[in-house]
């Protein structure tokens, strides 16, 4: 069982952002450039595994995974190897999977001194544990989602075209000046242009404003029901073992996506055979 650990403002002993990431690179082999990129989870289960081998499956951890829902598969895993391994620490997810530096370091800070209370000094190979998976980090959660192309408006400018050479004037010759109505044709195209491309950057603007608000809306039901979840997880820990129900909706809750698709199986065989004696008995 893991030695539990308890950070206080008082007790906690700090690293740097950029100590703490080299530790982290070092000891499980990773790249990582931001203490943000720690939001995929994937750091901890390995260092979960190095601890107490046996407690999680690194074939089951996304390594490379890039999109919030993949954040949170991972962190799954993570509170079903400290339930099994009776670490007491509530593990921030909702937070965490946000990408913000200071929850992450908070997180990370705490890691740091439960690792060096349980690390017994053994030998490990990290890249072999995970079987040669790729662990790119996660893109930073600064990264802009939504960006218009910038076009450059020399090329629809009236003058584009003044720079080029014009044409030897014959000699003895009066260069000839272009009529007022060329010139108005010209104007008149070269706005007709411009007010198009402004109404293509409104039309743009209004798709992203609206696909911004269809995010935020799927990101507060996504909370909302994932808070609802951790707060049965949290009851099911205090009588999880006082109630085999309760062991059940444990089991359903840190199952993993494979295991998730097997659980209806059994039922359909059972429906199966209760429908066999019908039939026998209608003959």
């Amino acid at each position: 069982m893991a030695v539990n650990v308890y950070s206080t403002s008082i007790t906690q002993e700090t690293m740097s952002r950029h100590d703490i990431i080299a530790w982290v690179n070092d000891i499980v082999s990773l790249n990582y450039t931001k203490v943000e990129q720690l939001c995929s989870g994937a750091a901890y289960c390995q260092f979960m595994d190095m601890l107490f081998p046996g407690c999680i499956s690194l074939k089951k951890v996304k390594f490379q995974a890039k999109l919030e829902h993949e954040y949170i598969h991972n962190f799954k895993l993570l509170q079903a190897s400290f339930k099994r391994m009776n670490v007491d620490k509530v593990i921030p997810v909702e937070k965490l999977v946000k990408g913000r530096f200071q929850d992450n370091l908070d997180f990370i800070q705490w890691f740091k001194k439960f690792y060096d209370a349980n690390y017994d000094g053994k030998e490990y190979d990290p890249v072999e544990a995970r079987q040669g998976q790729d662990a790119i980090p996660p893109p930073d959660p600064g990264e802009q989602i939504f960006n218009l192309p910038k076009k450059s408006h020399h090329a629809n400018s009236p003058t584009a075209g003044a720079a080029k050479s014009s044409p030897a004037s014959k000699p003895g010759s009066t260069p000839s000046r272009p009529s007022s109505a060329k010139r108005a044709s010209s104007s008149s195209s070269a706005s007709k242009s411009d007010k198009d491309l402004e109404t293509q950057v409104l039309q743009l603007n209004e798709q992203v404003h609206s696909l911004k608000l269809a995010l935020e809306g799927v990101e507060k039901e996504r909370d909302f029901y994932f808070g609802k979840l951790r707060e049965i997880e949290l009851l099911c820990q205090e009588h999880g073992q006082e109630n085999d129900l309760v062991q059940r909706l444990m089991e359903i809750l840190y199952a993993s996506e494979e295991h998730e698709g097997h659980t209806e199986e059994p039922e359909a065989e059972e429906h199966v055979h209760e429908q066999q004696p019908q039939q026998q008995e209608e003959y």
